[in-house]
């Protein structure tokens, strides 16, 4: 596995000073590592038909709510801060891949929905990604799957549990 230069830095210098537990420290560079190459992979992937992962997020949702969904809506399932929505809608509104719409039901509020053009974009690039991230463990049996989301669920309970 290829770990990111500033990790194989840290590492260096983690042997040096001879800190304990050099193992945990590489299994936590090459999550990061992994993680980051994601990142990257997943942005060259959407880079071509113009979007980023929060653009992505957004059509994703939108594609799923035939009747549209209201900015905070958008905000809260995504995870963002209803400021975000509002630039990310702002782009892709440009795009013309969005219409914001009054809402029926609330003269102040708004319903945001895809537009044919960004529902045929939708369709391409749901369908592209899902293989896509489907594929990211293509080479792991069941057993492995199974192996490997008890052991970062094992992780993420012992990260939990001695946050500061």
């Amino acid at each position: 596995m290829k770990i990111e230069q500033k990790y194989l830095a840290l590492m260096n210098e983690a042997q040096r000073r001879n800190l304990p537990d050099l193992g945990g420290m590489q299994l936590c560079f090459n999550t990061l590592s992994l993680a980051a190459s994601i990142d990257r992979n997943c942005a060259a992937l959407l880079a071509p038909h113009g979007l980023s992962e929060g653009r992505f997020v957004l059509l994703f949702l939108l594609d799923a709510a035939e009747d549209g969904l209201a900015p905070h809506m958008l905000a809260e399932q995504a995870g963002v801060t209803r400021a975000t929505v509002t630039g990310l809608l702002d782009g892709l509104e440009r795009e013309a891949l969005i219409a914001r719409h009054a809402d029926a039901h609330d003269r102040r509020g708004l319903s945001i929905r895809l537009t044919p053009k960004g529902k045929r974009l939708a369709n391409t690039v749901v369908a592209q990604h899902g293989q896509w991230i489907a594929g990211l463990f293509g080479n792991l049996c069941e057993s492995e799957r199974a192996q490997l989301t008890a052991l970062l669920e094992k992780v993420a309970g012992h990260l939990e549990s001695s946050a500061p």
